[in-house]
């Protein structure tokens, strides 16, 4: 069994408990971060305890703790478990509160290491299925703990054979994932929303890559124009960069990951090579 921090103890999972008066437990106040490891080493710490602050400043939620104290925590947490790769989640809650929903000014911080799932390898060689789901995410780019509207879209997901969810407006623009962004191949050029997402530290790094490559983009995208593209792909810590050959009963280009989405995988696969010596996938 792992080991999470849990407001400045380490402590068994089993045994990680939060008061109930806590407003993350009644109010759902709070915000978090995850990020993965490759060969045992966090993916872009830094760069994700960054967002994991902007996310506190955006909803008045003050951190006790530098962004060096939160990599000192992440990595004493990361010790103390033992899997072969991990998912890290850094969670800082509204902590506890008298009238149960003023905050007393004590935010809690856990940090809860658990495995990496494996994910099929058929996704990154055949491509994956995604559909729409008409929302948008209610505090943009922030990384709240409020995920009613994406379980909703998940499970719709689920049920349609797909892999993830990707949020359409109301005047029916390309948003986002649940969990992931997203890019299109349009006439040749790399397209992917700019405004009223959440900035994935995975679509960073792509953007990094391609950058050299490719025209980009940073637009709206309708859902027709959407349909039509050559290659659509989706990013995220969890998925990577995966390939999606099908929207809702629409196939994408010939069904298979394209070109250009083949050489963005093959970049990303050599940058993690190169620094954390093993595959992106």
């Amino acid at each position: 069994m792992g080991v999470f921090y849990i407001d400045g103890e380490f402590v068994p999972a089993e045994k990680a408990v939060l008061p109930v008066n806590d407003l993350a437990v009644v109010r759902g106040l709070g915000v978090f971060d995850l990020m993965r490891t490759y060969n045992g080493k966090p993916f872009f710490l830094m760069e994700h305890l960054e967002r994991l602050q902007r996310s506190a400043d955006r909803i008045d939620l003050t951190l006790r703790w530098s962004l060096d104290e939160l990599a000192d925590v992440v990595m004493q947490t990361l010790s103390r478990n033992s899997y072969a790769e991990s998912n890290i989640r850094v969670v800082v809650t509204g902590g506890s509160s008298s009238d149960f929903i003023t905050p007393d000014g004590r935010p809690r911080l856990l940090v809860l290491v658990t495995p990496l799932p494996q994910l099929p390898g058929w996704w990154y060689t055949d491509g994956a299925k995604v559909i729409t789901f008409c929302t948008r995410r209610s505090l943009t780019g922030t990384k709240s703990i409020n995920y009613i509207q994406a379980t909703m879209a998940l499970r719709q997901a689920r049920q349609a054979d797909a892999v993830e969810a990707v949020y359409k407006d109301s005047d029916g623009y390309i948003q986002e994932g649940t969990t992931t962004n997203v890019f299109a191949f349009i006439d040749e050029k790399l397209v992917t929303p700019g405004g009223r997402i959440l900035s994935g530290i995975t679509r960073q790094v792509v953007l990094d890559l391609a950058k050299d490559h490719y025209p980009i983009e940073f637009r709206d995208i309708s859902v027709d124009e959407f349909l039509k593209a050559h290659e659509i792909f989706i990013t995220g810590t969890s998925k990577g960069l995966l390939p999606i050959v099908q929207v809702n009963e629409t196939i994408i280009g010939d069904g298979k990951p394209g070109k250009h989405t083949r050489k963005l995988m093959q970049l990303l696969e050599e940058l993690v090579q190169l620094q954390f010596g093993c595959s992106a996938v």
